[in-house]
């Protein structure tokens, strides 16, 4: 039997580098954002960190999907990168309210576009048949800067400043760039187009993508989780008396990471549907266990079954994107399934900051709601497995 070609290329792991620091870069900063906007004066505003982050990325993800299909992959990558080192080293002089929130909603276009054009270039160079397995190695990489990321700004907050960790930020996001630079483009000669300013004209055809329909649905539902944890987990933690407001995030970053080492492959092997079922499944019992914890071992429960279940979908969702979507289409259709990440993120984040208000006793009603949100994707996939569609071949 022919030995298939190794798909970890040299542009692959510069990818995957990029990826890392990129994430981290962003990430670093979430734990430490409540108490810092709670020390100008904005505590009742918390929920509006993720939200207005996450509303400029999804409002982004048209724009990212199209310029990703005309003028290319790596421009499109650059430029998230680029606004997460300018809005990093921007930090340290915002001083009221108004511009922190203005600064969080520009921030935004960061994880609006690299995203986009990252998983389109993947798409470019992976075998179909490999696409689950590649996703999952470069979650590895992008899980293991969101949990370096919290760490090493919660320890330099401590330690030194956050003025010094907002630059450390932009630090990572120039590297981040550096790498971009030397990386080929993979839209073939004949799709790309010279940037122009009527690229940024976009139709409803450029908005959605219909033919991902079943994956924009399950990640709209399971993402709202994500913008319930972001908001309320730095409180949760100092309720618990964790001195290290990044512990969650690194422990089910860890989870996350032992998933895609072991069974990245699962979904080529298995199906995209079943694995998506057994995520969900996980996810409902660990918004229960947040709703529910007292304890510190019952936090790291929930932040571990919280990362298997993102180890699951996250690479699953991508991949299942890309099965469903025309080719010549893959920027719109991969936008199409992020927009659904934003938006889940940020109703998640809005209803808990509305809803918690910081009141201890409000803390349990966001996260059973994101529980119930995850029941119902289970139950929607459960749908679609019966009637035995959208399921990838083992």
């Amino acid at each position: 039997m022919e030995k298939q070609p190794s798909i970890y290329t040299t542009q692959f792991w510069l990818l995957c580098l990029s990826n890392f620091l990129f994430s981290a870069s962003f990430q670093m900063m979430i734990p430490e954002l409540p108490d810092y906007l709670g020390s100008m004066g904005g505590k009742e505003y918390i929920g509006y960190i993720i939200a207005l982050f996450t509303l400029t990325a999804g409002f982004a993800r048209p724009f990212s999907g199209k310029l990703t299909d005309t003028i290319g992959r790596v421009p499109v990558m650059a430029f998230g990168s680029i606004v997460c080192f300018v809005c990093g080293g921007l930090y340290p002089f915002v001083h009221t309210i108004a511009g922190f929130l203005l600064l969080r909603f520009l921030h935004g276009f960061s994880t609006g576009t690299k995203p986009t054009a990252t998983s389109a270039y993947v798409a470019d160079i992976i075998p179909e048949d490999r696409r689950g397995e590649a996703q999952g190695m470069l979650g590895i990489f992008t899980a293991t800067g969101m949990s370096i990321g919290p760490s090493i700004g919660s320890y330099l907050t401590d330690w030194t400043s956050i003025n010094v960790m907002f630059f450390t930020s932009s630090a990572f996001a120039l590297l981040s760039i550096l790498i971009l630079l030397n990386m080929r483009e993979t839209l073939p000669v004949t799709q790309k187009e010279a940037f122009s300013l009527k690229l940024f004209k976009i139709g409803w055809k450029d908005v959605f993508e219909p033919r991902v329909i079943p994956a924009f649905t399950v990640m709209l539902l399971v993402s709202f989780s994500s913008g319930v944890l972001l908001t309320l987990v730095p409180d949760q933690t100092k309720l618990l008396g964790i001195t290290n407001k990044g512990l969650f995030f690194t422990i089910y970053t860890i989870s996350s990471l032992t998933v895609r080492l072991f069974f990245s492959k699962s979904s080529d092997k298995y199906g995209r549907i079943p694995i998506l079922m057994i995520s969900s499944a996980i996810l409902v019992f660990s918004m229960i266990l947040c709703a529910l914890t007292s304890s510190f071992w019952v936090f790291i429960l929930a932040s571990i079954l919280f990362g298997f279940s993102w180890g699951f979908n996250t690479p699953t969702l991508m991949a299942w994107t890309v099965d469903l979507s025309d080719e010549h289409y893959r920027g719109r259709a991969v936008a199409t399934t992020y927009i659904a990440l934003e938006a889940g993120i940020g109703l998640g984040a809005l209803f808990a900051g509305q809803i918690y208000q910081g009141k201890v006793e409000n803390i349990i009603i966001p996260y059973f709601l994101a529980a119930f949100f995850a029941f119902a994707s289970l139950v929607y996939l459960f749908f679609k497995q019966k009637r035995g569609v959208f399921l990838l071949e083992s």
